[in-house]
């Protein structure tokens, strides 16, 4: 079966691979993937990644031409560009759901990449300096990849075993997002910092400064009917259109 070729498309990364070291192929700003295949929907229906909450990860990890990409450096605002793609490549750009029990429809190709400040980024460079505007504790960060999210998720669920009530999404992510706290980067040492001495306020400026600098895509629509903007809602038929 030599003689089929499998058609690709070269997807644009909202990061333009400004986020990677030159070394790393993503520093090119562009991904090729390929079209889904019957292949592609096993994966979406293997139980077992279903429960492990990886099943996407491993749908994008098949459909990535280049096998020399590190799926899990990829940050998550290009992940999502990727999880677009692929939708619009297996099942076509036109995207219908339920929203507040109305029906929607959105196409997905009219979708675009949120401007962020690149003049804020050092080119291959995924760390950046901020000061916290009332403490005034001078902190880095970085813009989370999807290794970070994987250790993420298995801390949360260690934690939720541990209290089934307990919901720190939020500060477990700033642990993972603040790199060093006044130039020292002991991890420990960031812990008590989110715990402890985080203010609410300085928390809440810094995740608005972040939104600054991370590349993602707009996931923004217009529900019909409506004047307010809502986060288009990524649900089992995203990639089952004909889920019920």
């Amino acid at each position: 079966m030599s003689e089929f070729t499998l058609p690709t498309e070269q997807v644009e990364l909202p990061s333009k691979g400004l986020l990677y070291p030159e070394t790393n192929p993503l520093a090119s700003g562009t991904v090729e993937i390929k079209y889904m295949t019957a292949k592609e929907e096993d994966i979406l229906t293997n139980q077992s990644y279903i429960k492990k909450g990886i099943v996407l990860d491993k749908l994008l990890q098949s459909l990535i031409v280049d096998k020399k990409i590190n799926y899990k450096d990829i940050v998550i605002g290009d992940k999502n560009a990727l999880l677009i793609a692929s939708r619009i490549l297996g099942y076509g750009s036109i995207y219908e759901f339920e929203y507040n029990n109305e029906k929607q429809s959105v196409d997905l190709s009219t979708l675009d990449n949120k401007p962020f400040s690149e003049d804020l980024v050092t080119k291959g460079v995924n760390s950046f300096d901020y000061k916290l505007p009332k403490t005034e504790v001078n902190i880095s960060f970085k813009i989370l990849n999807g290794k970070d999210e994987l250790d993420i998720d298995r801390e949360l669920l260690g934690l939720k075993k541990i209290d089934k009530d307990a919901s720190p999404e939020m500060s477990t992510r700033l642990k993972y997002i603040i790199t060093a706290i006044e130039g020292n980067p002991d991890k420990k040492s960031i812990r008590e910092f989110v715990d402890n001495f985080l203010l609410a306020q300085d928390s809440r400026a810094l995740r608005n400064y972040i939104k600054l600098v991370q590349p993602d895509v707009d996931l923004t629509f217009f529900p019909d009917g409506s004047d307010d903007d809502a986060t288009l809602p990524i649900g089992l038929n995203f990639f089952w259109p004909d889920a019920k």
